[in-house]
């Protein structure tokens, strides 16, 4: 079984990010389960930390209406998965955001989805490569996803397929689309118990689900 270190470290640096979201609107009431086009619904319990994630940003975000069990869609207040994991919010300057979620099962394997947003973003970001060798006091830039391998078309949704990716989605499938002059992704890793054919039915499944969330007027 791959060992997710690196992984559970990153979930524990970007923990507090999670719970200042969280903590926002402690007293909020639950919110209406959003909806798609399609039918596919956000989840009550989910859309709370989307909507307002959405409010902060001032700009969409995708709520999954389905997750790989056993993780869930939530990004606000306290969840457990059981085994180790949970998630994990991060929102830059720029307004761009990462939502990382993640399991591990001793003897079991584990799973770990991304949800980006890039709001203004039209181009593939680019992330850093530390030099190797003599180089080793440069540093490059790389794009954070590479290596296309065509399209799929999934409800309204028409997304790239990459399959070298960097940062929290090394070592993932990823699928990424443009919505209103912004860039948005969906990744899951592919590792034990998972194929690479079951992540690819795994993400289609999440693309089908995708449920936008508009921000409310400030």
């Amino acid at each position: 079984m791959r060992r997710i270190s690196p992984l559970l470290l990153f979930l524990a640096v970007c923990g507090a990010a999670a719970l200042l979201a969280s903590g926002c609107g402690a007293g909020d009431s639950a919110a209406p389960a959003a909806a798609s086009r399609g039918g596919a619904k956000c989840p009550a319990a989910w859309l709370r930390g989307w909507q307002k994630l959405a409010d902060r940003i001032q700009a969409p975000v995708y709520c999954p209406s389905w997750m790989p069990d056993p993780l869930t869609g939530q990004i606000a207040g306290s969840v457990s998965y059981g085994g180790a994991g949970g998630y994990a919010l991060s929102v830059s300057a720029d307004r761009s955001y990462l939502a990382s979620f993640a399991w591990s099962e001793r003897e079991s394997g584990e799973l770990h989805v991304n949800l980006r947003g890039y709001p203004g973003w039209t181009v593939v970001p680019s992330c850093r490569r530390p030099a190797e060798g003599r180089e080793r006091r440069r540093a490059t830039t790389i794009p954070c996803f590479s290596d296309s391998r065509g399209s799929v078309h999934v409800g309204a949704i028409t997304a790239t397929v990459y399959t070298v990716n960097q940062d929290a989605d090394l070592w993932h499938v990823l699928y990424a689309w443009h919505y209103r002059g912004g860039l948005y992704t969906v990744s899951e890793h592919v590792a034990l118990p998972l194929t690479y054919r079951k992540v690819v039915a795994n993400l289609q499944r999440m693309l089908r689900g995708l449920v936008l969330v508009q921000p409310r007027s400030t």
